[in-house]
């Protein structure tokens, strides 16, 4: 009851300051003004007000927006899982020791010994050859471009 009499002074509030503004010649602003002023009446009109007022003081809608937070968060987090995996098609072309043209640690741990030897691209540009453009080259071949 409280938010519905607030929205109301609102909006009464900005009409009269619409129509001072109107009396000074600035009909468009006073448009505005008074277009502005009439979307809170209209909130407390179709009932969204108190829509809202109940569903903030209500336990179980925060429970639903926790839940659907927490989905969000599986969602983001396979997506990443899977862009640092690379994608099934990626995977499926290529061999067990390399994903996405990345060299893979062996399962042992974070020694050098038993990782996969590093990609052509990587060998031209550690001997100073000609071709700086390879990763770029790398990247728009990734996308089909």
């Amino acid at each position: 009851m409280l938010a519905e009499t607030v929205c109301s002074a609102v909006a009464a509030a900005g009409l009269g300051i619409a129509a001072v503004t109107a009396y000074r010649k600035r009909f468009l602003t006073a448009t505005r003004i008074a277009a502005y002023a009439l979307v809170p009446a209209g909130l407390v009109l179709t009932g969204a007000v108190a829509w809202v007022a109940r569903t903030a003081f209500s336990p179980t809608a925060w429970a639903g927006f926790a839940v659907l937070g927490l989905a969000w968060v599986l969602f983001m987090t396979t997506r990443a899982v899977e862009r640092r995996r690379g994608t099934r098609k990626e995977r499926a072309a290529g061999s067990p020791e390399t994903v996405a043209g990345h060299a893979r640690p062996a399962v042992g741990g974070s020694t050098g010994a038993g990782r996969a030897a590093p990609a052509p691209a990587q060998d031209k540009k550690q001997s100073g050859g000609d071709d700086d453009f390879s990763d770029i080259e790398a990247i728009l071949k990734k996308h089909g471009i």
